[in-house]
């Protein structure tokens, strides 16, 4: 048995793009950026950021592509896979690559029009219904002041 799966949380570098294939199917794509504080050789902290290309698929990809703009903070779940390809210049390059099952907009004070603090844009079907209740009432009592912490529960974890 093997297991693939990936949580980011990040910022979009750029809009998303959305497109249909020929049968109809919506996909949208887009950067996500990560980031983290290190110290380098010589002491001194620096920003490590890292890039991943996200695609999203079906309702998931249309309303990503209604409700995210660069810049905004977002929840990930996906599977990931890394792409080999030379640029321009001739050079091999490497890119990560997530197939977004799961996106949740985290959503900021005066974002109008925005879904609720970590809204899930999944298909509802894969969870059961007590832990979307459960979800769903500790969205509505959470402070509308600041982001809200994405909730991971035991049966997410794979190990």
């Amino acid at each position: 048995m093997s297991f693939n799966k990936i949580i980011i949380i990040g910022n979009l570098g750029r809009d998303p793009e959305l497109r249909y294939t020929p049968q109809g199917s919506a996909v949208c794509n887009f950067p996500v950026a990560t980031s983290e504080r290190r110290k380098n050789a010589t002491g001194e902290q620096e920003e490590i950021t890292t890039w991943f290309r996200v695609s999203t698929w079906g309702r998931q990809a249309e309303l990503a592509n209604e409700y995210l703009t660069k810049g905004k903070p977002v929840y990930i779940e996906g599977r990931l896979r890394v792409e080999e390809y030379t640029d321009r210049d001739g050079k091999s390059r490497t890119s990560l690559e997530v197939n977004a099952t799961d996106v949740q907009f985290i959503s900021q004070r005066g974002d109008e029009g925005m879904p609720s603090v970590g809204h899930t844009v999944n298909n509802a079907a894969q969870k059961p219904a007590a832990a979307q209740a459960a979800g769903a009432k500790a969205a509505a009592q959470a402070p509308s002041a600041k982001p809200q912490a994405v909730e991971i529960q035991d049966d997410d974890i794979p190990f």
